[in-house]
């Protein structure tokens, strides 16, 4: 069976967040927490017989499969004839996905997965027809804490497909590593279908996710526009996992709510969190050539943090969970604010380039005595790569 790999990374929120949506600008980072999805065709001459589309969830030890046949049904023998042309999933074709995804008998506790089951068939179905293979997806990203899973998953999964397609062509690796790029034009592609299916998984995505997790790096966005921002300097975080669910859209409500019941007040809040965004992309953007000059960015970027987290506070999305995680951290005299939706979720804390090890150490296990889980990673890499085999 001819394989095909790719990955595409999670993302986090450095500043802006809730406030965007208000016209405030943010700015979004990939990280290096990725998720994988690997894809394997039939040959040729097998295409003929039964066959059947498979996906092995694997962080779930769930797998789901659909015959060939059936999927020809509904989706027509004209399917894939478009993969150069990305067109959203139609409400005719929802509801067929959605009568197949009940004939699956998904776990009551995992329904959650219908989404990405449906954004799954359709991309398959779309970009290589009803062709018989297996896809088998697993993350490093805890699912649903605001750190984007579903779009690495949409975006890394339309990588492979498109790779298998020959509708892109990913680059060599590069030295020292299995994982290769994609040229710039091919990444537009992978993008443009990774946002089919994030707005089947969340109705209507601002695109945001699966921009940063298909061009990597950092990305400044506001009122529909992305700058994309290069970093001069290594940025590490601690990400808090408070495994706190949360609901987003009643978060986003009620700073709405609040912004019409102090609409002055509130105004001044989102004006300052766009001081904060547009400075913060000024500041990582700045060269730093020697250990004076990194410390003191890397106090400026925690300032701008600090000032960030007190005014999601007034907006009034933090959370218990998130407290505990700010007194823990100030405790070693370090910087952290929540990324995303807040009510819970995840929370950022910078990693300065010269504490010392034995500090994070502790630090981390104070976190985790709370029943939190903590990542260390690196802030602003690469975007979607490719691994052929």
């Amino acid at each position: 069976m001819e394989g095909f790999r790719a990955r595409a990374p999670g993302k986090i929120i450095l500043a802006g967040e809730h406030a965007v949506v208000h016209g405030s600008a943010a700015v979004a980072a990939a990280i290096d927490l990725y998720t994988h999805s690997s894809l394997h065709l039939l040959p040729a001459s097998e295409e003929d017989g039964a066959g059947a589309v498979e996906v092995d969830l694997r962080d779930t030890g769930l797998v789901f499969s659909w015959p060939c046949a059936r999927l020809r049904e509904v989706f027509g023998d004209t399917a894939g004839a478009a993969v150069n042309a990305p067109k959203p999933c139609s409400s005719d074709e929802l509801a067929a996905m959605a009568e197949l995804l009940e004939q699956e008998h998904i776990p009551e506790d995992k329904i959650w997965l219908a989404a990405g089951l449906s954004a799954f068939l359709y991309l398959y179905t779309s970009i290589l027809g009803c062709r018989p293979g297996k896809a088998v997806v697993k993350s490093d990203l805890p699912l649903g804490a605001g750190l984007g899973s579903s779009a690495a998953f949409s975006v890394s999964l339309s990588g492979a497909l498109l790779a298998a397609a020959g509708a892109v062509r990913p680059q060599a690796a590069d030295a020292g590593t299995e994982w290769g790029s994609f040229h710039k034009e091919d990444l537009e592609l992978v993008n443009q279908w990774a946002f089919q299916g994030e707005k089947i998984i969340h109705g209507k995505p601002s695109g945001i996710d699966n921009a940063v997790s298909t061009f990597g790096s950092m990305i400044k966005f506001k009122k529909g526009e992305f700058t994309n921002l290069k970093s001069s300097n290594p940025v590490k975080m601690l990400i808090t996992d408070t495994k706190v669910g949360r609901n987003t859209k009643a978060l986003v409500a009620g700073v709405s709510e609040r912004a019409s019941r102090h609409p002055d007040a509130m105004a001044s809040v989102i004006s300052a969190v766009n001081s904060i965004s547009e400075e913060l992309s000024s500041i990582v953007e700045l060269a730093a050539d020697d250990e004076v000059a990194i410390t003191a960015k890397e106090e400026k970027l925690a300032e701008l943090m600090e000032m960030n987290q007190g005014l999601l506070q007034c907006m009034g999305v933090s959370h218990c969970a998130i407290e505990t995680v700010l007194r823990t951290t100030l405790k070693y005299n370090l910087v952290s604010k929540l990324t995303g939706a807040g009510g819970g979720g995840c929370v950022l804390t910078l990693i300065p380039s010269l504490l010392p090890n034995s500090v994070l150490e502790k630090t981390t296990a104070e976190i985790e005595s709370h029943g939190f889980r903590c990542f260390q990673v690196k802030v602003g890499g690469r975007g979607l790569q490719f691994c052929r085999g």
